[in-house]
């Protein structure tokens, strides 16, 4: 590729990234909406359905997210009663997330969101699924970069 190419915005991967992800997320929006969630509330739960007990630093490591992020968007998820903050009575440092039975039950609900969200993409599962484990590897790689600096 020569040097004019190399700058070319379609020549981008981080562009490429940049602009699936917010495509993706206006994908789901629709489908959200009708439990009440956001695209980053949505992905709180995931984990929090994965795993009920979990401290912020945690869920921020899972999620990529630094707590000045995570901070309101957990606010929000306990003023919407799906989820309890609590400190750590061993280490008052750490806060505790819990979902409440209400985020519970959320969980029913939100079970046919993937299904209603991959419909409308023409891909097949396996390539999906490869897709998804070559960016979890770059994703990595990426995030061991930047914990580097």
């Amino acid at each position: 590729m020569n040097r004019d190419e190399i700058l070319k915005l379609d020549n981008q991967l981080c562009f490429a990234v940049y602009a699936f992800s917010r495509e993706m997320t206006r994908l789901y929006r629709p489908v959200l909406d009708k439990l009440g969630l956001t695209y980053t509330q949505y992905i709180v739960l995931l984990v929090l359905w994965e795993q009920d007990v979990i401290t912020v630093k945690e869920l921020g490591s899972r999620l990529y997210l630094d707590s000045g992020t995570l901070t309101p968007l957990l606010k929000k998820l306990e003023g919407m009663e799906l989820l309890r903050r609590n400190r750590d009575p061993r280490d008052e440092r750490n806060v505790i997330i819990r979902l409440t039975d209400r985020g519970h039950s959320l969980k029913e609900q939100a079970q046919e969101v993937p299904e209603r969200v991959f419909c409308q993409i023409d891909i097949a599962q396996e390539e999906a699924f490869t897709m998804r484990k070559r960016l979890t590897e770059l994703i990595e790689q990426v995030h061991q970069l930047t914990q580097e600096e």
